[in-house]
């Protein structure tokens, strides 16, 4: 059992970290000099509901974090 609550553990962590990287740089960059960067400054569809899943795999990662920290799963 607790081998598989550490795969899950190490599955959900480059499931995040994946899901981290796919998100879009929020700084304006150089475009915020001629003001058009704030021009599209609401999330888009697509970028909320990824927002949605990298909550639901952190989430995810601290529970199986926390059962092997506090030793509910015994090796």
């Amino acid at each position: 059992m607790a081998y598989v609550v550490v795969g899950l553990q190490i599955l959900s962590g480059i499931a995040l970290a994946v899901l981290i990287l796919l998100h879009a740089a929020k700084g304006e960059g150089l475009g915020g000099i001629g003001g058009s960067a704030s021009l599209f400054s609401g999330p888009s569809q697509a970028e909320t509901g990824l927002n949605r899943i990298t909550w639901v795999a952190a989430g995810f990662f601290m529970f199986t974090s926390a059962l092997i920290g506090w030793r509910i799963i015994q090796f």
